[in-house]
């Protein structure tokens, strides 16, 4: 465990509340409460003190306090809370004294949980999951980022790292005796199967980073379409709000807009989008830009169609499906999959229904991915690639060895064995102050 200067936070929401936690962490923690609350109450038991000043012996606050001898706590460090009324100048006061007068520093962003990874108690999976949990806002990425926080991948990740370690080893050893005539280089005959299992769950595991990144961040759609083909209508009537501006004049929308909803437990972020046409408008053109790009980026998009729209279907790469829109004016209307009316909302619940089930669709079984991170595709790829390498090597045993360490490397660093000092800083970063 490492020894480190003791820090404070508030580790609750903005005040005033209902309540406040004040966390400590470090080598002086229970001295700076004895100088608070004076006697220090039995390890992770609540009692009830009067928190006082330590020069004057004003009393600050009144509330729970409890201590947590490290290294059985959440930094692995002696660790302490003080459960106090949620007063920003009650909160304050004790937050002076604490850095004033108790040889305690407040705490930055993440301090605490990089603190816990620092020593051993999370590992860089679990890190992320905590952050996923915090940031959790429906029940699909509350039990995905809870998974996380578990060890579902790093127990995955034990594993493979064993295979590669126990295949690296087989290599070695007979590497050690190449020299020696007697002592034939013959692998076990389930060399190569084993190394073309771990492939194909490398390979599997990496094919459920979509489902587990959309969970995670949500599945996006985008609005588009001509000027004035009910955009900024529709998102308003999904959103359940005037979020966007809405008038008669084509154009109107100038950049893209995201708002976030909850269908059928899933994150969604719709976005609207400006109409695609020819301008010699600059702001006009800028928005246009962004709302290509907004498209090339969906996982599904909704060509919106008002009844004499004729602006051409566009060619790309992604799911799209033609919405009429406007289906309560008179005229005849383009071909589309859907017709509906953001005015009456004839064809709203029918649009969100087919939504819903196009999105379970693409995250097939409810089982939650643990794939869910940039950091962790990349790290399969490159884990996959040198697996495959090594398959490809296997008569060439000093390469085949190379191949197989280094993919036990990138799974290594991926929960946090072989630290990158950016990655860490960029993660934590990432954390609110208290956590």
């Amino acid at each position: 465990m490492q020894t480190s200067k003791t820090i404070a936070a508030l580790s609750t929401g903005s005040l005033p509340s209902g309540g406040a936690v004040i966390r400590l962490s470090g080598p002086t923690a229970f001295e700076a409460v004895e100088r608070i609350c004076g006697q220090l109450p039995k390890p992770r038991a609540l009692a009830l003190k009067t928190l006082k000043h330590p020069q004057t012996g004003e009393a600050l606050d009144q509330g729970l306090v409890a201590v947590f001898p490290g290294p059985h706590s959440f930094t692995g460090e002696d660790c302490a809370e003080f459960q106090v009324h949620g007063s920003p100048a009650g909160v304050k006061a004790i937050l002076s004294a604490l850095t004033t007068h108790c040889d305690v520093a407040l705490a930055g962003a993440g301090d605490f949980t990089r603190r816990a990874f620092e020593n051993g108690k999370l590992d860089l999976t679990a890190v992320e999951g905590l952050g996923d949990l915090l940031a959790a806002e429906t029940e699909s990425q509350r039990r995905q980022a809870l998974s996380r926080l578990e060890g579902g991948l790093a127990d995955q990740i034990a594993v493979w790292r064993s295979l590669l370690l126990h295949a690296r080893a087989e290599i070695e050893a007979r590497l050690d005796f190449s020299d020696e005539d007697d002592v034939p280089f013959e692998l076990p005959a389930h060399f190569v199967a084993d190394l073309q299992t771990l492939a194909g769950a490398l390979s599997a595991a990496r094919a459920t980073y979509d489902r587990g990144r959309i969970v995670r961040e949500g599945f996006r759609i985008v609005l588009a379409g001509a000027p004035n083909a009910g955009k900024s209508s529709l998102l308003n009537r999904l959103a359940g709000s005037d979020v966007a501006i809405v008038t008669a004049e084509a154009g109107t929308t100038r950049d893209t807009k995201d708002v976030a909803i909850d269908l059928g437990g899933q994150y969604v972020t719709l976005t609207d989008t400006a109409g695609l046409r020819d301008t010699i408008s600059l702001a006009e053109g800028e928005g246009i830009v962004r709302a290509r790009k907004a498209m090339q980026a969906a996982d599904l998009v909704l060509w919106l169609m008002a009844p004499g729209d004729a602006q051409p279907f566009p060619d790309m790469d992604r799911s799209v499906w033609r919405i009429g829109t406007k289906s309560d004016l008179d005229g005849a209307g383009p071909e589309v999959d859907l017709r509906l009316s953001a005015l009456t909302g004839d064809g709203i619940e029918t649009l969100l229904k087919r939504l819903e089930s196009h999105i379970e669709g693409r995250l097939g079984a409810s089982e939650a991915s643990l794939v869910s991170h940039l950091r962790d595709r990349d790290a399969l790829d490159a884990a996959l690639g040198s697996v495959e390498s090594a398959l490809g090597r296997i008569e060439q045993p000093e390469l085949c060895a190379e191949d197989l360490r280094r993919a036990a490397d990138v799974l290594a660093a991926l929960i946090g064995l072989m630290d990158n000092e950016a990655v860490l800083d960029r993660l934590f970063a990432g954390f609110c102050i208290g956590k």
